[in-house]
């Protein structure tokens, strides 16, 4: 395991926290719901479900009940993926968009936000097929803290606010979302008691009914009939034909260990590929923030990015496989192509042919969840059930309007997806051991964070806090670079001297991400317990005993 430096050398109002059963999330009151389902000997998943289910009342902003989530579940000796993305309504193609929207330049025109934009929810099912396989208490008490919040009212938290009210111009006629997120005509302003009824009777029949009620009863219904008062296409088979699936995780070694993310549709591949191309080069010889280590870490992001936007779709539809992305002659072939002294502009190679909350928790017994559920952007399609308080996710947006892409839609497919949860192991003694369960939300910026975070506690021994409070850079898709205004100006001119497009910009919700960290201290002594790590860029908060 490694040795950390437990110094942090960055300004920050967070400490490291200690324990052996400890749940961190980017909202406290979600992490205390997680806490107390360990409290009454649940394990590591039912507080996950626990906090995801409290987590959609208290930061509505970036995740709802009609959101979709991925999942990586260390069962004590083994890792298992879940994605529980949604697929499209099985009337939706190219046509479909062309005939409601018209075209720009001879290509459908893809809508951004209302129901044009809602693919069938997934999070709900995730909950489920996560609490059959692993949880151990009654389904009806991990929705217990989340339904008392709902129904009593939560005072709203900073970011969470200030996010709010900048959601409002733009949402406020969408169908529904007044009436829900507007209670007084307006966003709440921080620290007012927000009460969410109709949230809290969704929660009570997901409750007693069980969570598939939101794909086949009376929340199902509910559903589609708001979707066809609202001239939509989603239905109620779309609804009830839906089911997540268990993947194999896919994992790329690096210093030894190994990174393990969710296969596509989700964009976790470029976290991999970027590490696989940084494992070609001495990064730990380098200054820790300086120009050197920065140049390297963001060009090899950039070439991750140029082979992602390009391949990666939903996996029945790409033209070549993971396994071929993330093989270790090609990365090497692609690492030869970074100028130590000059940005470039990668374009995709030729692999050879054959709105979002992230939490964490782990208990005394070994069990550690990485999971993460989103509506994309800000409040997702800005649709909400009325009186159900479920909002839905805008994930529609991910698809390609262009027919030759692997991404175009289709009925029954999954778009391109940016959330992604990440784990570490360790090979020891001929056999993976658990080492951490960890992610970074926000958007493009989340296999970004993966690779930054990563490269600071496994070259440099940075203790997990310190990793996640360090100033950040993000590769937009157009490969110019946001930095942090943290971030060395010494080193940001230097960037920018080596030919990197930089901006500099103090909105570090979305733009560089936040995370939540748990990490095994130390496999001979268990009752050590774990270190856990929660951004300061959100309202969060890391809780255990």
């Amino acid at each position: 395991m490694t040795s950390f430096n437990w110094q942090n050398p960055y300004p920050t109002l967070r400490m490291p926290v200690f324990a052996r059963n400890i749940v961190s999330t980017s909202q406290p009151l979600a992490a205390q719901a997680g806490l107390r389902m360990l409290w009454k000997g649940g394990n590591a998943v039912d507080a996950a479900i626990a906090a995801a289910a409290a987590i959609t009342v208290v930061e509505p902003v970036s995740n709802g009940l009609g959101s979709d989530a991925f999942a990586l579940v260390w069962d004590g000796s083994k890792l298992h993926g879940l994605n529980a993305s949604g697929v499209a309504p099985a009337a939706w193609n190219v046509d479909y968009f062309r005939r409601k929207y018209g075209e720009n330049n001879g290509v459908a025109v893809q809508p951004v936000r209302g129901w044009d934009t809602v693919t069938v929810p997934g999070a709900i099912a995730g909950w489920e097929v996560l609490h059959r396989k692993f949880g151990s208490l009654p389904f009806a008490d991990l929705m217990e803290p989340a339904i008392e919040i709902a129904e009593r009212g939560h005072a709203v938290a900073n970011v969470v606010a200030r996010k709010w009210a900048a959601a409002v111009p733009e949402l406020k006629n969408q169908p529904g979302y007044a009436d829900t997120f507007m209670p007084r005509g307006r966003a709440p302003e921080v620290s007012e008691l927000v009460k969410m009824p109709g949230h809290a009777k969704t929660l009570r029949m997901l409750a007693e009914h069980g969570p598939r009620a939101f794909y086949e009863g009376e929340i199902a219904e509910r559903i589609a009939a708001f979707s066809r008062d609202c001239g939509a296409a989603m239905t109620l088979d779309d609804l009830r034909n839906y089911q997540p699936d268990w993947v194999e995780p896919i994992g790329k070694n690096y210093r030894g260990y190994t990174v393990h993310e969710i296969p596509p549709n989700g964009q976790g591949i470029a976290a991999l590929i970027a590490l696989g191309i940084l494992e070609q080069f001495d990064v730990a010889a380098l200054k820790l923030d300086g120009i050197e280590s920065q140049h390297l870490q963001i060009e090899a992001m950039k070439l991750a990015f140029a082979d992602v936007y390009r391949y990666v779709a939903d996996p029945r539809s790409m033209e070549v496989t993971p396994a071929q992305m993330l093989d270790d002659a090609y990365l090497k072939s692609r690492a030869k192509l970074i100028d130590p002294k000059r940005a470039t502009h990668f374009g995709f190679g030729m692999p050879k042919a054959g709105g979002t909350i992230y939490l964490s928790a782990a208990d005394e017994r070994g069990m550690m969840v990485s999971f993460i559920q989103s509506n994309y952007m800000g409040f997702g399609s800005g649709c909400v059930v009325p009186e159900m308080g479920i909002s839905l996710q805008n994930r529609g947006c991910g698809f390609s309007m262009d027919p030759k892409s692997p991404n175009v839609v289709e009925g029954g497919k999954r778009p391109f997806h940016t959330i992604i949860p990440a784990f570490l192991t360790q090979q020891v003694d001929g056999k993976q051991e658990a080492v951490m369960s960890f992610g970074v939300m926000g958007g493009d910026m989340q296999p970004q964070g993966h690779l930054q975070t990563v490269v600071r506690m496994l070259d440099y021994s940075q203790q997990p806090q310190a990793a996640c409070d360090a100033p950040r850079w993000k590769v937009n898709r157009d490969f110019s670079i946001d930095i942090e205004s943290t971030l060395d100006p010494q080193t940001s001119r230097a960037l920018e001297g080596l030919g990197h497009t930089i901006k500099s910009i103090d909105d570090p919700y979305m733009d560089f991400g936040s995370g939540q960290f748990i990490w095994k201290l130390d496999r001979n002594e268990p009752e050590r317990g774990y270190v856990a790590a929660s951004d300061s860029r959100r309202d969060g908060l890391a809780a255990g005993f």
